[in-house]
């Protein structure tokens, strides 16, 4: 499962999307790491406008706001 995290790097609540989802990872015990990406032509190429965002498997599920630990998991549960 290929997880990534897209935003600038700098702002707090893209640290705390970064935070959520590695702990969610962590939690279901998925082999995976969690990408951050801050290049904006790579975020412009997911067609994000605002961050932060998750990506998972290329498929944007999630657009500017910050996600608790809980709502990652979901996310990726459903994905699996």
């Amino acid at each position: 499962m290929e997880i990534k995290v897209l935003g600038t790097g700098c702002c707090s609540k893209c640290a705390a999307l970064m935070k959520a989802t590695q702990a969610a990872v962590a939690e279901l015990g998925i082999n995976s790491e969690v990408e951050e990406i801050t290049d904006i032509e790579k975020i412009i190429s997911y067609n994000v406008m605002r961050t932060p965002a998750l990506v998972v498997d290329g498929n944007v599920l999630s657009s500017g706001k910050v996600l608790s630990t809980e709502e990652v998991k979901s996310i990726i549960k459903a994905q699996m």
